[in-house]
């Protein structure tokens, strides 16, 4: 993919790069591991290898799958088309896919390991809320994540945890069928669980904070790119406010590809509460708030 025109956040870039930091430290930690209790490292690193490989290999079909979307042509969908182009020559950038969920809940997602694989998918009930400026809004902050291949970013990012949550049932199954009698044998693999437990703990707060600062990051590049970041905070209280609204059933259809979405189908968190360390979206006030000082600093209204 070309280098696009999508702006950077150094103080975002930073805080993403101490997380993952954080990750690759306990990675090693679990690679110390595996070796000092003489685990076959090849086999377990492998497997997990494998399980995140065919989920960011297949990541595009599983979401369009999980969320009945249809990819649509310019034809069938001239508007949107329009709108995708007219920013992917903005960014400089590949155009993705374009698809279509057909649900009342008003959200949108992009994912796709490649830019030939890449798709953008709004939902009906997107599309009835919001104008035009503020789909566009709405457009930039996933075409960002396109941008910038979030969806490889956190696919690596997830390697520790799979790994470690791999590894702790490993462990288990393998003291269930040692003998009892081996003591020496049970407190290796009992203290192998634990580790790999906390690790897994761990890993899953900093790639759910890894999500959060990468939203962020979506935020301000669409705000950039369409030069409106007023439209994109209309879009977001917007979409807040008619959440609401909507059938806890029709919410928990969406929770797949939440993850993805440009706004959480459930919760959110708020803060320092143990919500808002498992949130994979920032607060909307924060969203709000960052998207006010680009506002400010752009002269928007």
């Amino acid at each position: 993919m070309a280098k696009t025109r999508y702006g950077t956040d150094r103080g975002l870039t930073v805080r993403m790069a101490g997380t993952v930091v954080g990750l690759g430290v306990l990675y090693v930690v679990l690679a110390g591991v595996l070796y000092a209790v003489g685990m076959n490292a090849v086999v377990v690193i492998g497997i997990s290898a494998g399980v995140l490989f065919c989920q960011w290999w297949f990541s595009d079909s599983l979401a369009l799958a999980a969320s009945k979307a249809v990819i649509v042509t310019p034809q069938e969908a001239p508007v949107l088309h329009s709108i995708v182009d007219r920013l992917c020559a903005l960014a400089d950038m590949d155009k993705p896919r374009v698809g279509i969920a057909n649900t009342d809940v008003p959200n949108a997602f992009a994912t796709g390991r490649s830019a030939n694989r890449s798709v953008v998918v709004v939902t009906t009930g997107l599309l009835r809320r919001l104008d035009q400026e503020e789909l566009e809004g709405v457009l930039a902050h996933e075409l960002s994540h396109v941008a910038h291949r979030d969806v490889t970013v956190m696919t690596i990012a997830s390697f520790t945890a799979i790994l470690a949550g791999f590894i702790a049932r490993t462990a288990m199954w393998g003291s269930m069928g040692r003998d009892r009698r081996d003591q020496n044998a049970a407190v290796v693999f009992i203290v192998v669980t634990l580790v790999s437990l906390v690790v897994y703990a761990v890993s899953y707060v900093l790639i759910r904070a890894l999500s959060r600062y990468r939203e962020l990051g979506a935020d301000r590049g669409g705000a950039l790119i369409t030069g409106r970041p007023s439209a994109l905070a209309r879009a977001l209280q917007k979409i807040s406010g008619d959440m609401a609204q909507i059938p806890t059933r029709d919410l928990r259809a969406m929770e797949p590809v939440s993850a993805f979405a440009f706004f959480p189908a459930l919760g959110g968190g708020r803060g320092f509460s143990l919500e808002g360390l498992l949130a994979t979206h920032p607060p909307l006030d924060k969203r709000l708030a960052q998207l006010a000082r680009i506002s400010a600093e752009l002269g928007d209204r």
